[in-house]
């Protein structure tokens, strides 16, 4: 009778642990199974067949949604124009503007190089504003729009540069030349940003002011008709 009480014992001694490797092959074959937190595209793979990883090491890197986000480099002086919801025009891999939206500001700047960080979101690859020409881990500059405005400009050849200063030759109402200082701003084009000086309605030698000066009289003809450049600054958007 014992004989037959210690098979019983080993018979059920085997099957816990055929049980028990069961359990274990089970849990084995659950972790097998990677699922991803959302939908998107797997743009790196760290994982290999086989490999017996520690927690929380990086199987694999994942654009979720097709989202993808531009980190640009902003001087520090700039950080404080920028803030979040505002709109920016990326340029990627030399392809057409995509317009994206300010996410956030970093909160610190780089000490060594003294820039910071600002975070833009871009359309989701595969919507109907995505250009697709921007792809992760490229290079891209950008373009924030701060607002607008009017500003005054003259052709970059009415300007002078004379001792360090700038200079334009105004026509009074006698015909004769005036030399005034002027402050200068942004360049766009042929045209630059006049902030001080003269105003809308002042009448200056649009080209050639290097060969006159102080005093001299000049004959004002029309500038359509002389196919030159216009005389009278322009009000024109920044």
């Amino acid at each position: 009778i014992n004989q037959y009480f210690t098979a019983e014992r080993t018979a059920k001694a085997r099957l816990d642990a055929q049980r028990a490797m069961a359990q274990m092959q089970q849990l084995r074959l659950k972790q097998t199974q990677v699922l991803a937190p959302d939908n998107g595209v797997i743009s790196a793979r760290s994982a290999t067949v086989g490999a017996v990883l520690p927690a929380g090491q990086e199987l694999f890197r994942m654009i979720r949604q097709g989202r993808l986000e531009w980190r640009g480099e902003v001087a520090a002086t700039d950080m404080a124009a920028l803030k979040p919801g505002m709109t920016a025009l990326v340029t990627a891999g030399g392809g057409p503007a995509i317009k994206g939206t300010v996410r956030m500001v970093a909160p610190t700047v780089d000490p060594q190089t003294r820039n910071g960080i600002v975070y833009v979101d871009l359309p989701p690859v595969g919507a109907a504003s995505d250009t697709g020409a921007a792809r992760a881990g490229m290079f891209a500059r950008g373009e924030f729009e701060v607002g607008s405005g009017t500003g005054l400009t003259l052709p970059q050849s009415a300007v002078l540069l004379r001792d360090g200063f700038s200079y334009v030759l105004r026509v009074g109402p006698d015909s004769k030349l005036t030399q005034v200082k002027v402050g200068v701003g942004r360049r766009v084009g042929d045209r630059i940003e006049i902030t001080g000086g003269i105003d809308a309605q002042t009448r200056v030698v649009a080209a050639g002011g290097g060969f006159l000066g102080d005093g001299d009289t000049v004959r004002v003809v029309d500038a359509t008709a002389a196919k030159a450049p216009a005389t009278q600054p322009a009000v024109v958007a920044k």
